[in-house]
């Protein structure tokens, strides 16, 4: 590597100015399972009565995450910000293949119905008291090392 390029990810901002950056993420993170408790998403009962259609709440909630995720992907693509650190902020475009999908939401769908949680909660759960996550979080770890694992093998 020479002089001249830069790691992605690696920053040479004084050490200050990344802890108190990390400080709002983790800000962030805690507001976020805040959120995720009072909105009950985190709700395994909520999450039931979405498998049963017995519910219109959580396709509620999914919904208003999709569209603020394409909201604000159109918005970054459009705007030209950048990071905090003058690096473009870039989405890659990704392979148009379905099987990449299918064995990832069949994957990712089992693991759900397995769990009762998708991992987004995972951590907001054991903060809120709830020890039984850490066998989740324990396979959640364990699936993403599979994953890293067998990624070779796997369509991309």
């Amino acid at each position: 590597m020479s002089a001249g390029t830069r790691m992605p990810g690696v920053t040479d901002a004084p050490v200050a100015r990344v802890t108190g950056g990390l400080l709002v993420y983790l800000l962030m993170g805690v507001y976020f399972g805040v959120v995720l408790i009072k909105s009950e998403a985190a709700s395994w009962y909520r999450i039931q009565e979405m498998f049963r259609f017995e519910s219109i709440h959580m396709y509620g909630l999914i919904g208003s995450a999709v569209l603020t995720g394409l909201l604000t992907t159109w918005l970054l693509r459009r705007s030209g910000v950048r990071s905090l650190d003058g690096q473009a902020i870039t989405v890659t475009p990704k392979e148009r293949s379905w099987e990449r999908y299918v064995l990832g939401g069949a994957t990712f769908g089992i693991g759900w119905g397995l769990a009762g949680v998708c991992p987004g909660p995972i951590f907001t759960l054991l903060g809120a008291g709830v020890w039984p996550m850490f066998v989740v979080l324990a396979f959640a770890l364990i699936g993403t090392w599979l994953y890293g694992a067998l990624r070779k093998h796997l369509p991309h």
